[in-house]
């Protein structure tokens, strides 16, 4: 554990549900609907190997089962562990609507089988939607040409890396060969009734279009998704498909959001351990941000920096190339932050490459 994780509280310690198991995370005293949220840890074929899934006991339109908030990728080992859990775990009751936090495949990739297997609604973000399908039925903004074109525009010049990202034109579709063909919006304030209780929407920018974190004032507890999570930082990146957006500046506004709620907030993050201490987070958030912005600065005090230039001010590991692609948008992101506030002024050499400079 680092020394910013020891200012957290992680209430169930180190326990966490097996493949195909659940774990209660939130009891439902005084509804008849115990237990409230289940806990779904699924595995992922990344350098981060892991999503949390939830489950939330529920009942509509007078027919108790389950709402299902995320799905893991498409791929069968996902679906081998959801079989599991639909044996063993459901307590003989159906899946009675899906709710995707957002459009990235981790997320969303197996909502069409989902509801599918069970004739259930998907619940999503329009924006975000509308992103999932068109990026399964296109090559937009996650490989080939237009994403390895927007990084060489940004400095990349390691040819095996650039062939790599054009092969990649299936990537997306790949993990999210569908989405299902209708949805129901979820947008900021609106309160969705789940097993009983309100869960209040909170909108979230700069990671995904449309991000859609839900909390229960009833529970103290937020499902997060991607924007709040404990032990890494959420990639924020710029797209080729948006490729002179701010998403730092929108999802550090973003994340502010959370400060409404109360300290003791139970926070289910996608990735890592369920936690205490948001406004704590919040602030480790915005002052990694502070950081990586100050050493941009000062890379960019001394010459102009491409985002290529700045990987290694930013990121003192090694990436490979799953992890380069997402810290190639960071960097991105993190120039942009400082040429939008004016601090840096951008120019295009003749190498067609955009470098930064102190403006």
């Amino acid at each position: 554990m680092n020394a910013l994780e020891q200012l957290l509280d992680y209430p169930f310690g180190d326990a966490m549900p097996g493949p195909g198991e659940t774990m209660v995370v939130a009891p439902g005293e005084g509804s008849g609907l115990a237990p409230a949220v289940k806990w779904i840890r699924m595995s992922l074929p990344f350098a981060l190997n892991h999503i949390n899934l939830w489950l939330l006991r529920d009942e509509i339109d007078g027919r108790a089962g389950w709402t299902a908030v995320d799905c893991c990728i498409s791929r069968d080992e996902s679906k081998a562990q959801w079989e599991r859990i639909f044996e063993t775990q459901l307590d003989g009751l159906p899946i009675l609507r899906v709710i995707v936090t957002h459009m990235h495949p981790d997320h969303i990739g197996l909502a069409y089988w989902l509801c599918a297997r069970w004739n259930a609604p998907l619940w999503i973000s329009a924006t975000d939607y509308n992103a999932a399908r068109m990026s399964s039925q296109s090559t937009t903004g996650f490989g080939g040409d237009s994403a390895a074109d927007f990084f060489v525009s940004h400095g990349l010049a390691d040819p095996d890396s650039v062939a790599k990202i054009r092969a990649r034109a299936n990537y997306y579709p790949a993990m999210v060969p569908d989405v299902p063909r209708t949805f129901r919006r979820m947008q900021e304030g609106d309160d969705i009734r789940i097993g009983g209780r309100a869960w209040r929407c909170i909108s979230g920018y700069g990671h995904a279009p449309e991000h859609i974190a839900l909390y229960c004032d009833a529970l103290k507890v937020l499902i997060s998704g991607d924007m709040m999570l404990p032990r890494i930082s959420t990639n924020v990146s710029v797209y080729d498909i948006e490729p002179e957006s701010d998403p730092l500046r929108q999802f550090l506004e973003s994340i502010d959001k959370f400060k409404r709620l109360p300290e003791d907030t139970l926070t289910l993050p996608s990735h890592g351990k369920p936690f205490r201490g948001l406004h704590e987070r919040i602030k480790q958030l915005h002052d990694h941000h502070r950081d990586r912005l100050a050493e941009v600065v000062e890379a960019c005090e001394r010459s102009p920096q491409s985002a290529a230039d700045v990987l290694p001010v930013m990121f003192k590991r090694e990436l490979d190339l799953h992890q380069t692609t997402f810290a190639m948008g960071e960097a991105v992101a993190h120039l942009h932050a400082l040429w939008f506030t004016g601090k840096l002024r951008r120019e295009r050499g003749a190498d067609g490459v955009y470098r930064f400079a102190i403006a």
